[in-house]
């Protein structure tokens, strides 16, 4: 396994956090994974530089990616903007190379055609603060061969990561456990009048959690949470909803249910 491992090159299509986490935790490791990652703009390749440091290659041309054997996609969770990405970093690597997305919502069936190799594509969901959170879910579409599902597992021992292969059913398992209860969070703290504190507190002292959910909710974004609220069928909280409209959107924006 090592050996298979140590060759495989690692292409990041996106520069937000996921992307970011993604290179630093390569870089990370011992032998390092070797990687590259491709932003859209000058902007954002500038920004998630200064995230990286020197640790990986950052570039706008997506045509460096076209050297790497495995490539990760990790951009927003756009359907049409992933499908089209997938398609053209399809198009771009060798026959052998495999293709992957971070998604946590969509249908993985469905970005594996867009790719045009389903028989090398994988989910490859990961959490953030990516170099924390030990897990990946990892989730192929009927085509995958025994090869795409092996290299991928191989692809996260050799980040440091747990696989757990799940179904290709939207949220996969954390988010479609998770967000309800969060959503559920949100609707308590209403109905019974209490601030965020309170209601997080309980949870972390209570249950044992190393966040509380609202916390949580700003961690991970209002917007976000409210994309795959939509995507697994849970009743989003109108004041969620609200809350997004007017901006405040959690840590990214400086305010939601906290200020920062």
């Amino acid at each position: 396994m090592a050996g298979s491992v140590a060759k495989e090159r690692l292409g990041i299509a996106g520069s937000g956090a996921i992307a970011c986490g993604l290179a630093r935790t390569a870089a990370a490791r011992v032998p390092p994974v070797p990687a590259v990652v491709w932003a859209r703009s000058e902007e954002s390749a500038e920004r998630a530089a200064s995230r990286i440091g020197s640790r990986a290659a950052v570039t706008t041309d997506l045509g460096d990616l076209a050297t790497c054997t495995v490539v990760v996609e990790a951009i927003a969770e756009d359907p049409a903007v992933k499908r089209d990405l997938l398609h053209r970093i399809g198009a771009l690597l060798d026959s052998e190379a495999l293709i992957a997305s971070t998604t946590s919502s969509l249908s993985v069936a469905e970005l594996a055609d867009a790719s045009g190799r389903p028989d090398r594509f994988g989910a490859l969901h990961v959490f953030n603060p990516v170099e924390k959170m030990k897990l990946v879910e990892l989730a192929f579409a009927t085509d995958a061969s025994d090869d795409t599902r092996a290299r991928l597992r191989d692809l996260c021992d050799a980040l440091g990561k747990t696989a757990v292969e799940v179904a290709d059913a939207p949220g996969f398992v954390v988010n479609r456990l998770l967000f309800p209860y969060l959503f559920d969070a949100v609707r308590l703290m209403d109905d019974q009048g209490l601030e965020p504190q309170a209601v997080d507190a309980c949870m972390k002292l209570g249950a044992g959690h190393p966040m509380g959910p609202l916390a949580l909710l700003d961690f991970v974004g209002l917007d976000v949470a409210i994309a795959i609220g939509e995507s697994i069928d849970a009743d989003v909280p109108d004041r969620v909803r609200q809350m997004a409209a007017d901006g405040r959107l959690g840590r990214k924006s400086g305010s939601g249910f906290y200020d920062y």
